[in-house]
């Protein structure tokens, strides 16, 4: 058996950034995002939930909540892998989302919700980027949970929580892990 002291150091330094990122993430985002989140439910509209890698798990998780909990009509497009594959196949990747959001008949009634650790640019996350200037471009509302320095989620987003970028060898899993912690939060809150 390995000792436990190989790991002591690594966990401590872990759970310490947590509690860094917990005292700084920006509260004033997170209850936006709330108030957005209520009138999206009040107004009967539904929820389109974006994220690739660790994050596109986390969509499939938040919205079995944001429905179950929030009664919130959810999806998030990377449930549906035939679907997914047939307009990466037919079209690209970088249209994937937009065409999902299309088919969906997204709306001004609606609003998405796109995890992603560096938000997205012009060189990364395309497929993120075309769905959020689709998405304002219907009057949807935006919200995202993403780190770095937010990308064109921060730009576009009605409500961007950026996650503090607090070790940089460990970006991605404080992202998504906050990504989780945020969307429980926001679903149990409303």
């Amino acid at each position: 058996m390995r000792n436990p002291k190989d790991y002591a150091g690594y966990i401590s330094r872990y759970l310490e950034e947590t509690e860094e990122i917990a005292r700084n993430i920006d509260r004033g985002a997170i209850i936006k995002a709330a108030c957005l989140l209520a009138d999206l439910r009040d107004r009967k509209g539904r929820l389109f939930i974006l994220g690739v890698g660790g994050s596109a798990a986390n969509a499939s998780h938040a919205v079995n909540d944001f429905r179950k909990i929030s009664k919130i009509e959810a999806y998030a497009p990377t449930d549906n892998v035939a679907e997914l594959t047939a307009w990466t196949n037919d079209e690209s990747w970088e249209c994937v989302f937009v065409r999902w959001l299309m088919e969906s008949k997204l709306s001004g009634k609606d609003a998405l919700l796109v995890f992603s650790v560096g938000g997205g640019s012009a060189t990364t996350s395309a497929n993120l980027v075309r769905a959020m200037e689709y998405a304002k471009s219907m009057g949807a509302p935006i919200i995202a949970v993403v780190s770095r320095d937010g990308g064109k989620a921060r730009e576009l987003g009605d409500a961007a929580v950026l996650v503090p970028v607090i070790s940089p060898e460990r970006i991605t899993p404080h992202a998504e892990g906050w990504q989780s912690v945020v969307w429980h939060m926001l679903a149990n809150c409303i």
